[in-house]
């Protein structure tokens, strides 16, 4: 059984909590997410949106994070398991840098039409 399983709230908290700051010091990209994440947060902020707006940027943006450590968790995985380069491993990390990509242009989406919304204002 995992050391994880029927702990109380708020040690599981601090389980994902310190896999976010390992993902964060160990990933550039997921760095940079973080970063452009606070970035559009600010500008939502100053740019006054409808909460409608802000429900659709955090839930790209939240898919997108949570895309990134996914794909983190797997590769960290897949390196332990499999530490010399394979044809499968390699298919597992790829598609789960997919999976980013996905999000990420989703992320970009969501963008456009803002500015295309507030174009329009």
């Amino acid at each position: 059984m995992s050391e994880h399983k029927n702990q109380p709230f708020v040690r599981r908290l601090r389980f994902a909590l310190a896999g976010v700051l390992i993902a964060c010091r160990s990933e550039r990209s997921l760095r940079f997410q973080v970063f452009a994440l606070a970035v559009v947060l600010i500008a939502c902020a100053f740019l006054e949106l409808e909460p409608i707006w802000w429900a659709i940027v955090l839930l790209t943006s939240a898919m997108v994070l949570a895309a990134e450590l996914f794909n983190t968790a797997l590769e960290h995985l897949a390196d332990h398991l499999h530490p010399e380069t394979h044809p499968k491993i390699r298919v597992v990390k790829d598609c789960a840098a997919a999976a980013v990509l996905v999000a990420s242009c989703a992320a970009v989406g969501v963008g456009i039409a803002l500015v295309i919304h507030l174009a329009r204002r």
